[in-house]
């Protein structure tokens, strides 16, 4: 299992801010995998990452809350260049440096008005990257400042943000693992206090092993 630990949080990393207020407030997603590992089940992804996560955002910080068995959440706070994750399997919270990026885009292609979710009109950018497909599906209604995020390369969540400047509404990555799908069930913009995007004093920082 440690062996796809990195998969899955490329999958949770996985805006029109000039133009008007970014987002702030919840997204919740619906999530599904297909998975490619002999040793892994669909059912076994979807128990180990969760069919729900909430995600939370407020300027260049967000914190994701999943139901699995695994990963419990991750956070990245603006002040910082570091992007934590927290397993149920630990007491510590692991720390990787953002600004490095784990994968490569090779080609990226833009499609206007290509599906509704939530009653929201969304274009669809395709990032061809090293590690395999990723899809996203967006709308500039639901803005978010790209330039906050410029030091998170790490799951190309810069490269397509630069690009798409909004919340994603759908995600879907493949690549040799899985393939995984996430899409918004619910869209609840509201004030959120910072202390939401802070770690626990006294919480323990252990560096991600691999």
């Amino acid at each position: 299992m440690r062996k796809a630990l990195p998969f899955f949080l490329l999958l949770l990393t996985v805006s029109l801010s000039a133009f008007s207020q970014a987002f702030e407030g919840k997204v919740t997603y619906a999530m599904s995998y297909k998975s490619k590992m002999p040793a892994i089940s669909d059912d076994q992804f979807a128990a180990m990452m969760g069919d729900t996560q909430e995600y939370f955002i407020k300027g260049g910080s967000y914190k994701s809350v999943l139901n699995g068995t695994l990963l419990q959440w991750q956070l990245y706070p603006s002040q910082d260049s570091a992007l934590y994750n927290k397993m149920s399997t630990t007491e510590a919270v692991y720390w990787l440096d953002a600004r490095s990026s784990n994968d490569q885009v090779l080609k990226a292609e833009l499609h206007k008005g290509v599906t509704e979710i939530l009653g929201y009109q969304c274009d669809e950018l395709v990032l061809t990257c090293t590690s395999g497909i990723q899809r996203y599906y967006f709308t500039s209604k639901l803005p978010v400042d790209h330039a906050l995020f410029a030091r998170h390369k790490y799951g190309n969540w810069f490269a397509y943000l630069e690009k798409a400047r909004a919340i994603p509404l759908k995600i879907v990555v493949e690549n040799a693992q899985l393939v995984s799908e996430s899409v918004a069930i619910e869209v609840k913009p509201m004030k959120l206090e910072k202390s939401l995007f802070q770690l626990t004093t006294g919480s323990r920082l252990e560096k991600m092993p691999f």
